[in-house]
């Protein structure tokens, strides 16, 4: 089965949004994910909101091209969560008609971050996206069940969402039983990398690879076969191969295209 690629800000990190639509159509990617919303404070991220110029270009560039916004980075679940903070993300994603917003979760009191997370999707739903949240290990929410839990003690609003990095699954107390737990309704996509698996990492080195040092497909030891089999075999796949070394040797569209091609073994059947 086909599926259908979605280009993640790590693999285009080195790219504006309109650079990026242009690299994804390039490549043979249907969609983008961009980081308009640092991770962090003073982190690197794309720019685009308040500037309706970028807007106005990467809006022609997706006419141009056909090539879609899929993902938009990051809102952050912290102890003093405001929903309304990242109200130019929720509107450059309708904009764009981009499909989710990627969400992390910071609080660990566990019963105010579920709140929060209820009313992030209760303000995010007029304008059409999902709100899908990510376990990673070295956050409030390590693993998919615990990623279950919040979003289903939060009532599991229409527009919920978990999303699987191939990553935290390698390196979480995720098993293959948890990732078919998760109900198909809530999940829109999946990311694909690969890296050495395990849980002997420190939060250092576990944040290092995934921001800086993800391996490609097949040059780690990750479960990926048993991961996407495990997933809806129709499940939109964004490929987040983000490895700054192997990177310098390519141009964003080379390494872009080098990243699809390792992946596809993986998640077509």
């Amino acid at each position: 089965m086909s599926r259908t690629y979605s280009l993640a800000y790590l693999n285009s990190h080195r790219c504006s949004p309109p650079e990026a639509l242009r690299v994804a159509a390039q490549a043979g990617y249907a969609y983008v994910g961009l980081r308009l919303w640092p991770n962090a404070a003073g982190a690197p991220q794309q720019f685009l909101l308040g500037q309706p110029e970028v807007l106005r270009e990467t809006l022609a560039v997706q006419r141009d091209t056909g090539v879609g916004v899929f993902d938009l980075e990051i809102i952050r679940l912290d102890a003093d969560f405001d929903p309304q903070r990242w109200q130019a993300l929720y509107e450059a994603g309708a904009a764009l008609q981009a499909k989710a917003i990627l969400v992390a979760g910071d609080d660990t009191d566990e019963a105010r971050l579920t709140a929060n997370y209820a009313r992030l999707c209760e303000v995010m739903a007029p304008y059409g996206m999902s709100a899908d949240l990510e376990f990673m290990p070295w956050t409030a929410v390590p693993d998919a069940r615990s990623a279950l839990r919040i979003v289903q003690n939060a009532g599991t609003p229409a527009n919920a969402g978990i999303l699987v990095d191939a990553l935290h699954f390698g390196r979480s107390g995720t098993t293959l039983d948890d990732i078919r737990a998760i109900p198909r309704s809530l999940l829109h996509y999946a990311q694909i990398c690969d890296a050495q698996a395990g849980r002997g990492f420190t939060t250092e080195q576990m944040i290092h690879t995934a921001r800086c040092e993800r391996l490609l497909p097949g040059d780690g030891n990750i479960d990926l076969q048993g991961l996407f089999d495990a997933l809806p075999a129709d499940l939109p796949i964004s490929v987040e191969v983000v490895n700054f070394e192997r990177e310098k040797t390519a141009s964003p569209a080379e390494w872009a295209a080098i990243c699809l091609a390792a992946s596809r073994p993986f998640v077509e059947r």
